[in-house]
């Protein structure tokens, strides 16, 4: 997937969802997808910000648990995602993961 296409789809969720309160940032392979959802909305850009959640991990898992393919949770305990800052924004995420 290219970074246009999952900027896209992260764009069309984050309209569709209420404001998360914070901001994340997404590295996929070499790719930036961060999400500031303080404001009224949540804003997506591939700005490479400080963020106070950011996660890490290859663009197949990534896919991979957006399929339901693999458990979020098992991915993190597994180390095929990383996750930094802090841990319990990351279970606000559903909502543009699913």
């Amino acid at each position: 997937m290219d970074l246009d296409l999952l900027t896209q789809k992260f764009s069309e969720k984050a309209a569709n969802s209420d404001p998360v309160g914070a901001t994340f940032k997404f590295v996929l392979d070499d790719h930036i997808v961060y999400v500031d959802g303080t404001g009224d909305s949540n804003v997506v850009s591939n700005e490479d910000k400080d963020a106070q959640c950011t996660i890490s991990t290859k663009m197949e898992h990534f896919l991979a648990i957006q399929k339901g393919e693999l458990n979020p949770m098992m991915a993190a305990m597994t180390g095929k995602v990383k996750i930094k800052g802090d841990m319990g924004l990351a279970m606000k995420l559903q909502s543009l993961l699913g």
